[in-house]
């Protein structure tokens, strides 16, 4: 018998935490919807973190702060959703490319429209930032399980010989 990978283990344990969820959510959460949260609330985490000491500390502006914080923790959801959520086999380059476009249009409507914009009314950077965060983790969960991430079905053609 061999040992389960640690993807299979994380995998094994949001379905088995899915399955005992009361007032019927077992029904309708998804256990990559769980495991999907528990890795970007890490990231997100690591997000705060950097954002923080960027602006906080270094005192950069809140645009490039965010930036760069941004790129960070979406490197590292990409990476984690990819070998421990959704664990995909298929070539990383398609996925990266939309990936890429995902985070793109996710930067500009979330980070920069909600995060900056709520900042620049004069709501405080952190506030800002969960608002936007929490905004961008439903776009990104849909994106990632349906477009990035999706299992692809095979064309009549390609299955000819």
């Amino acid at each position: 018998m061999t040992d389960a990978s640690f993807a299979d283990r994380f995998a094994g344990a949001c379905a088995a935490v899915v399955r005992v969820l009361p007032f019927g959510l077992s029904r309708i959460v998804a256990p990559s919807f769980l495991g999907f949260a528990v890795i970007n609330g890490c990231t997100f985490g690591v997000d705060l973190l950097l954002l923080t000491l960027l602006h906080g500390g270094l005192g950069w502006p809140v645009w490039l702060a965010i930036s760069v914080s941004y790129v960070v923790a979406f490197g590292l959801s990409f990476v984690l959703n990819r070998a421990l959520n959704f664990r995909s086999h298929a070539p990383v380059g398609r996925q990266a490319v939309l990936y890429v476009v995902a985070i793109g249009v996710n930067y500009a409507a979330f980070l920069l429209g909600v995060g900056a914009g709520l900042s620049a009314l004069g709501v405080e950077y952190h506030l800002a930032r969960l608002v936007a965060g929490a905004c961008e983790g439903v776009f990104m969960y849909c994106v990632l399980r349906w477009v990035v991430f999706a299992p692809r079905t095979e064309s009549v053609r390609e299955l000819q010989p």
